[in-house]
């Protein structure tokens, strides 16, 4: 941390769900990465609220408020958990409305905190690459002005 700091770059801690625990990541839950992140001012390392790895969290909605009131917010990515599963589950995130989360709990609970940076919608899936770019693109913007731009 003090390099990054040093050379004006804040780190940041993302929780990755907890499928991927075994291969990927040691960091299951937004609460988590908030205790690893308290030790250093907020300035220098905050967190990530990514809606397809965070969404199942039962705390999540203190967690949220928690990681408000630290100001460690530091980014909120979008895209939506659907089953089935790939083969790579990391590329199972579907289209925001496609799937599982719950985008208008989610989005009202980061507006509470005063979150004010980018919205990222973030989709690791195979079949959306391989779509056209203009279809995506549509369906994207689409899909944000329908279930998260009303609750920000």
């Amino acid at each position: 941390m003090p390099f990054a700091a040093q050379h004006g770059v804040r780190l940041v801690l993302e929780p990755l769900h907890p499928i991927f625990a075994a291969d990927r990541a040691v960091i299951s839950t937004l609460g988590q990465a908030l205790t690893m992140a308290e030790q250093f001012e907020s300035s220098a390392v905050g967190v990530v609220v990514d809606t397809y790895h965070v969404w199942w969290d039962p705390r999540l909605r203190s967690q949220i408020h928690r990681a408000g009131m630290e100001k460690r917010i530091a980014s909120y990515q979008v895209c939506d958990w659907t089953l089935p599963l790939a083969a790579d589950p990391l590329l199972s995130r579907g289209h925001v409305g496609d799937g599982y989360v719950d985008f208008a709990s989610i989005t009202n609970w980061i507006a509470a905190t005063r979150y004010r940076g980018d919205v990222e919608v973030e989709i690791f899936n195979a079949e959306v690459w391989d779509a056209p770019a203009e279809a995506t693109l549509a369906t994207m913007v689409e899909r944000y002005r329908r279930h998260v731009a009303p609750h920000l």
